[in-house]
């Protein structure tokens, strides 16, 4: 291994700063340069050489994330389309994507070190937004693409296609198209399934549908799911990975396929899907408070 870059959440630098020290203090022993992430919040350190994402991909073998799921979805954004893995250390609440917690960091280390791994290639999303009958927007998602209503307490009507057949018509706050990784994020606190991300699906989840009947539906990733929203009354936002990219207007469609790039996470020996789920929601549990 001739390097590992690091992304981190700068908002947590105190608890990243530990981390940090500890990776330096690694890496050093075993001669491995060591790459920070540029960003408009970066600051130098010392010890490691401050580039840009592109740049990662002549010096680093793998990237390492410290922060929260949000932390490892910006660094997916980053370097999509790259061949790098990247393994997150959670720094968090729950961190369903970030598998290392802060005690193990140096075991987990050493297992990079000692290829001790597998690479998990997260499906991604592609959503194109037609307007006019032509495409005007594209984006990439691995957790979810989302449309939802804005700052009106209005519903948003829904026509939910996939192949170009009529799925349904959903009155709701919205609608989320997930990926098995994204089944833990949104679409879970939204009353979907939580799917295995080995699994080739897209979750389609009402967001609080008018309708009880209304509940999630698993299509193949092969397929392709449109959504025509429509309102007279209410904004409506189309919103990547948790980030609102683009206002909608009546009769624009939302197409959702698979996408052709996908998202490299590592999974250390030892771990697995099912282990990880128990662990993360036992820590819910163990967080709720007493019942009086």
């Amino acid at each position: 291994m001739k390097g590992l870059g690091i992304v981190l959440n700068w908002q947590k630098r105190r608890e990243a700063g530990d981390m940090v020290k500890r990776i330096l203090a690694f890496c050093r022993k075993h001669q491995i340069a060591v790459y920070l992430a540029e960003s408009t919040e970066a600051e130098p350190v010392e010890g490691m050489e401050l580039l840009r994402p592109e740049e990662f991909a002549g010096h680093a073998d793998a990237v390492i994330v410290l922060g929260g799921d949000g932390t490892i979805l910006r660094a997916a954004h980053l370097f999509k389309g790259t061949s790098l893995p990247l393994l997150g250390v959670n720094l968090g609440q729950m961190g369903f994507l970030a598998e290392v917690e802060p005690p193990l960091l140096e075991a987990a280390l050493q297992q990079l070190l000692d290829g001790d791994y597998r690479i998990r290639y997260c499906l991604m999303l592609s959503a194109l937004v037609y307007r006019d009958e032509r495409v005007i927007a594209e984006y990439t998602a691995l957790n979810d693409v989302v449309i939802s209503r804005g700052s009106s307490s209005r519903i948003v009507y829904l026509d939910t296609y996939v192949n170009n057949k009529h799925l349904e018509t959903y009155p709701s706050d919205g609608i989320i198209i997930a990926t098995p990784t994204g089944s833990t994020g949104y679409s879970l606190s939204a009353g979907g399934p939580i799917v295995n991300p080995a699994l080739d699906v897209m979750i389609i989840t009402p967001i609080c549908p008018h309708l009880l009947h209304h509940r999630s539906v698993i299509v193949s990733s092969s397929e392709r799911v449109s959504v025509h929203p429509w309102t007279k009354q209410a904004d409506i936002q189309l919103i990547v990975d948790g980030q609102i990219v683009l206002t909608l207007q009546d009769n624009d469609i939302v197409q959702i396929t698979r996408s052709p790039l996908t998202t490299q996470l590592i999974e250390l020996q030892g771990t697995d899907f099912y282990t990880l789920l128990h662990h993360k929601l036992s820590k819910v549990i163990s967080r709720e408070p007493e019942r009086m």
